[in-house]
């Protein structure tokens, strides 16, 4: 594993996919100022690589991918650090969601808070079988914010108003039937899991999956008749590229 800094570690293969492992954040992957701003930087370096097909988030430790922000830090600020801290945190989550490239959250263990958020602002969520999500910010004395607006998008406004006003935890197969994670590995398959949405995602055009990522990112906030209007320009420049006529020409081959 390639270090990009203490916080973060980068691993490559020959496929175009990076795994992204948050590092040194202690046995529930806590993040501090320090380690928000590592893996921030660590996933705008992976960001301006054009031949990346892929991304995985990791956490070090199989206790969660990040078990929420750090609260003895968090304790110590005021009105103006805690808008600072937060503003690193927005930073980051942001990072994720403007990756450019299809953004995979490996979810073992606990996933709360600031974490949850990071996770919610990846492309796809694949849990293990005994995971745990929740927001517990109301019963710290914060409210839950930033990211937190992508919760009622994925799992509808009832949904999100209990998580975050209640700050109860919920398991993986109610996180699964929320939409809150795409996809619950059975017991030792998570790993496996995660390979086998990058091996379908590596069956895709990578410039057709960039692309379809920058729209679905734009649907997320546009009206739908100006959602429908902007694609047709990006329909068209998706044969600039040779990806159309050569994998067309290729699902016509096998049909002969």
């Amino acid at each position: 594993m390639d270090m990009i800094n203490p916080s973060c570690g980068v691993e490559r293969d020959p496929r175009g996919v990076a795994r992204l492992t948050i590092c040194n954040a202690g046995s529930l992957n806590i993040l501090g100022s320090a380690a928000i701003s590592g893996i921030r930087e660590g996933l705008e370096a992976l960001a301006a690589e054009r031949d990346l097909r892929a991304l995985v988030i990791a956490g070090q430790s199989d206790k969660s991918l990040i078990g929420g922000a750090d609260i003895k830090e968090m304790a110590r600020l005021n009105q103006m650090s805690a808008e600072a801290f937060i503003t690193r945190l927005r930073d980051l989550c942001e990072a994720v969601r403007a990756f450019p490239a299809p953004v995979i959250a490996r979810m073992p263990g606990w996933c709360l808070g600031g974490g949850l958020e990071v996770a919610a602002a990846c492309d796809v969520r694949i849990a293990a079988h005994d995971a745990k999500f929740g927001m517990p910010e109301v019963r710290v004395g914060i409210p839950s914010v930033i990211h937190a607006a992508l919760l009622p998008r994925l799992i509808g406004w009832g949904r999100a108003r209990w998580l975050i006003m209640t700050a109860e935890n919920i398991d993986a197969p109610t996180a699964l039937a929320w939409g809150l994670v795409d996809t619950v590995a059975p017991s030792g398959g998570l790993d496996e899991a995660v390979e086998h949405t990058v091996d379908a995602l590596l069956e895709c055009g990578p410039q057709a999956l960039r692309a379809q990522k920058a729209l679905l990112r734009q649907w997320e906030e546009l009206p739908l008749k100006e959602s429908v209007d902007l694609s047709i320009g990006v329909f068209g420049k998706s044969y600039l590229t040779d990806e159309p006529k050569r994998l067309m020409q290729g699902f016509i081959d096998r049909k002969r």
